[in-house]
């Protein structure tokens, strides 16, 4: 799911995105406006459609568990530690030009997924396609505030939100219906989709952009990006591997490798005059909170939404499409309620809203939890995942609120990029260590094969099951735990 943060806010401090005359003309703002939209929605995608896809992926390249989340992780790993920045690099560059490479990086990285003739293959293609968004998405909202003044910019970048909130949505969704009709082997027609997107961005922004001035900004904060990508990378690998006999120590090293890159990391962060994420930032009691409980949201949601699948599909039998359904409550309500929700922030204060929601959302899951084992997906995991659904609604555009509120307006900018960051690294630490979980309460239920594989027979299903409502009940934890920061550490107004 798309978190209410645009990621490429982030640069708005940074990069200074504010209009400039000459950037495009008035005729050519909505070729801007469009590319901005084409190239964020494929980025989001991309992020939340392999989900779905992942039974079909194991059983066309023969992919493991681990490797199937690291064709998810990979791609989040990069996106999660090379947002920050991708604003920078386009105020040092330009704009248009890191936009495009960007752009261009992505294109060639989902034509090297819809190939991969392996899963190892598919893993280093997702690495770099992170890399590309990481380019392209920040730009797309940086060119629209250059291009709109700022008495219309509102309506623009409320175009490309809505868009891209959309899109993101619909990730699972899109994925589902070319795997049901495309067959098996459809599931690279979901990288190679952004093909003819990603050329059509392309062309309108070489067509609107006029010119696309260079400016001396702060330095890129490039040793930071590389200890934020080394230590979330090593981290979210010994995650991975925690149940693992046969290698041990290298396990463990790689876990103190991972802690010592992101504690050199926090340190350059903390002394560096120029930091892609600023610490000071975390001083604010309100501020810490709101990024703590948007962590272990995300944390919990991209759990479910990463192993569903790999139940209902691998385990229970049903069909992709027929799956799809289940991610119809969660995006239905945040597009229907979030706003209301986010008004009602404004006037009692998104501290006492996001409790409530982040409660509603541990209910959801406990209630998903329970119902697992009766294999019963339309009165069953439908109704849970329509709690969840409401839950997420109250606190997506609450938990902006509160990141914006406790920032001040000078650092808006980035602290939405700071807690978009954080959204994906919750995720990304979700995925990698709930695969060791579900593997090792899957074996202590005497599964007979591997947890989400296709494999008939009783035991494996009941296995599959017992081990899915632990990540359940984890992630009803993780909203519960939320809910308590929310309301403790959150100002009321």
């Amino acid at each position: 799911m798309h978190n209410d943060n645009p990621p490429s806010r982030a640069t708005s401090d940074r990069a200074r995105p504010v209009f400039v005359p000459d950037f495009c003309t008035e005729r050519q703002r909505p070729f801007v406006l469009a590319a901005a939209v084409l190239a964020s929605s494929m980025g989001f995608i991309d992020g939340t459609v392999v989900g779905i896809a992942i039974p079909a992926i194991r059983a066309s390249l023969g992919a493991s568990l681990d490797q199937a989340t690291w064709i998810n992780n990979a791609y989040m790993v990069t996106l999660s530690a090379l947002i920050l920045t991708g604003g920078a690099f386009g105020d040092r560059f330009g704009l248009a030009r890191v936009f495009s490479l960007g752009v261009g990086l992505f294109l060639l990285t989902s034509l090297a997924c819809a190939l991969a003739p392996t899963p190892d293959w598919l893993i280093g293609a997702r690495l770099a396609q992170g890399a590309g968004a990481a380019l392209m998405i920040p730009g797309a909202l940086a060119m629209i505030s250059r291009a709109y003044p700022r008495d219309i910019r509102g309506r623009a970048i409320g175009i490309w939100a809505a868009a891209s909130g959309l899109t993101t949505a619909a990730g699972p969704l899109i994925g589902g219906v070319l795997l049901s009709v495309m067959g098996q082997d459809a599931w690279r027609w979901i990288f190679a989709i952004n093909l003819p997107l990603g050329l059509i961005a392309l062309l309108l922004i070489r067509r609107a952009v006029t010119k696309d001035a260079r400016r001396s900004g702060e330095p890129i904060d490039g040793i930071g990006a590389a200890l934020a990508v080394a230590g979330l990378g090593l981290l979210a690998w010994t995650l991975t591997h925690l149940e693992a006999t046969n290698d041990v120590r290298i396990t463990l090293a790689t876990g103190v490798g991972g802690a010592a890159a992101l504690a050199v990391f926090v340190l350059h962060e903390w002394r560096t005059s120029h930091p892609m994420m600023p610490l000071r930032l975390f001083a604010n009691r309100s501020f810490s909170a709101a990024n703590l409980a948007t962590f272990l949201l995300y944390f919990g949601m991209s759990a479910i939404l990463f192993y569903l699948p790999m139940l209902t599909v691998a385990g229970w039998g049903l069909s992709e499409f027929k799956t799809i359904f289940a991610f119809g409550p969660l995006s239905g309500f945040i597009a229907l309620l979030s706003t209301r929700f986010g008004l009602l922030a404004d006037r009692r204060g998104p501290g006492p809203v996001i409790a409530v929601g982040a409660a509603v959302v541990a209910v959801g899951y406990a209630v998903l939890a329970l119902v697992i084992p009766g294999r019963e997906f339309w009165l069953g995991v439908l109704p849970a995942m329509g709690i969840v659904g409401f839950g997420m609604s109250m606190v997506v555009a609450p938990l902006s609120t509160a990141v914006m509120v406790a920032a001040g307006d000078g650092q808006s900018g980035i602290a939405s990029g700071v807690n978009n960051a954080i959204s994906r690294i919750g995720g990304l630490i979700a995925v990698a260590a709930m695969s060791s979980i579900a593997t090792i309460a899957y074996n202590l239920s005497d599964g007979p094969a591997t947890f989400g594989e296709r494999s008939a027979g009783a035991g494996h299903v009941t296995a599959m099951g017992t081990a899915f409502a632990v990540i359940a009940w984890i992630a009803a934890a993780m909203a519960l735990v939320a809910a308590i920061t929310a309301a403790t550490g959150i100002k009321r107004r």
